[in-house]
């Protein structure tokens, strides 16, 4: 295996994969001025979403915890930020600024629209420019942070696609790298095997927490069970008949060796190298932006039925072992481990291939989601809004 790749050292020391410069909206109401802004400046990108108004508790401190951890990301070279109001926009501009990153923001009120457009292009377009000068160097592999999530599973999920992630990442962790995974409600039935692998006796208890308080979920809406949702239609389709058989299938993605180190919240950066855990949601585009706003870097996606899934800022690699999805969707898919049902390749020739493109990623490759133009955004809400 490679033991370096190329990618752009941040002010905080951490490394990044890609350089982009993002526009980044803190309510619903600044969606517009950061879209006109990304549509100005030619290598600017905004992230539009519909949440920032009204919420509070803990449902406040995720949404800034995730607009903060998006523009941290080390894939961000720099941040144009744009509020509807001055105080919540100062906020994040000051966590991301605490990492040394260049940003910049805006508040519309008071100044309307056009003003607020004006000036945050002219800051987009400098920071465009001094990001095109930045250079790539080689970085040690224990500089780079790898997430993984499935999406539309199917029988051949958990029997090659989710197997072939268990693989690199048992060949990944003892270099030192920072992996992590989630999919709180997808454990379900199986949690005591992730259990067992927990690192230490503190680890496991702050693990059963995230898991009870998600399960928790079904208790307080009154509903018998996850119908309609876990497994979804696609799972159902793809053969997979309960939650139980799915969890079966998705923990295959944290290898055999690994052991879990630690246990984050939604959207929180882990503190040192080794396998984590994520409370999260299954839902593919709330997971893979949970995963970049921890500051994750490139993401092994295995899908089975066919998930679409991309990402602005963290490059989506799919991975599939399904030969009529590799036929029928083969724009979507990084790599073909669909040789693993015909026994024409090995378990350990199929983590290496998802390792290979994982350094061409690395290296600059765009993603099948990148090329495509699939930048999907999702924030995690709590609750309701006040």
């Amino acid at each position: 295996m490679e033991k370096t790749f190329q990618g752009y050292r941040r002010e905080s020391g951490r490394v990044g994969v890609r350089n982009h410069v993002i526009i980044l909206p803190v309510d619903d109401l600044s969606n517009a001025a950061s879209v006109a802004v990304a549509h100005n400046i030619k290598g600017a990108m905004a992230l539009p979403h519909p949440y920032g108004r009204l919420q509070f508790g803990a449902d406040l401190e995720l949404h800034f915890r995730t607009l903060i951890g998006t523009g941290s990301n080390p894939n961000v070279a720099a941040v144009v930020v744009i509020g509807i109001e001055d105080q919540w926009t100062q906020k994040i501009v000051e966590g991301i600024a605490a990492t040394g990153k260049p940003v910049v923001g805006f508040g519309i009120e008071q100044h309307g629209d056009h003003d607020t457009i004006m000036r945050a292009s002219k800051a987009a377009r400098e920071y465009v420019q001094w990001a095109s000068e930045l250079t790539r160097e080689e970085c040690p592999i224990d500089s780079l942070w790898v997430s993984t999530k499935c999406g539309e599973s199917d029988t051949t999920s958990g029997c090659g696609a989710n197997p072939t992630v268990g693989n690199a990442f048992d060949k990944l962790y003892p270099l030192g790298t920072t992996l992590v995974f989630g999919e709180t409600t997808e454990l379900t039935g199986g949690e005591h095997l992730v259990a067992e692998r927990c690192a230490s006796p503190a680890v496991r208890e702050k693990f059963m927490h995230y898991f009870n308080r998600y399960q928790e979920v079904i208790d307080r809406h009154k509903t018998s069970d996850l119908s309609d949702s876990q497994p979804t239609k696609g799972n159902i389709l793809g053969g997979l008949t309960t939650i139980e058989e799915k969890a079966l299938g998705n923990i295959q993605k944290i290898g055999r060796k690994c052991k879990i180190d630690g246990v984050l919240d939604k959207a929180e950066a882990p503190t040192g190298p080794g396998l984590w855990f994520m409370d999260s949601s299954s839902a593919a585009a709330e997971m893979v932006t949970l995963c970049a706003a921890s500051g994750y870097t490139v993401h092994f996606f295995p899908t089975g039925q066919g998930n679409v899934i991309g990402n602005p800022i963290l490059p989506v690699i799919k991975l599939c072992a399904n030969p009529r999805t590799v036929r029928t969707m083969s724009e979507h898919i990084d790599v073909d481990v669909s040789g693993l049902l015909r026994r024409e390749m090995s378990p350990d020739e199929a983590g290496d291939a998802l390792i290979d493109m994982m350094f061409r990623t690395a290296n600059g490759r765009l993603t099948a989601a990148e090329a495509l133009g699939h930048r999907e955004f999702v924030l995690t809400r709590l609750y309701e809004s006040a």
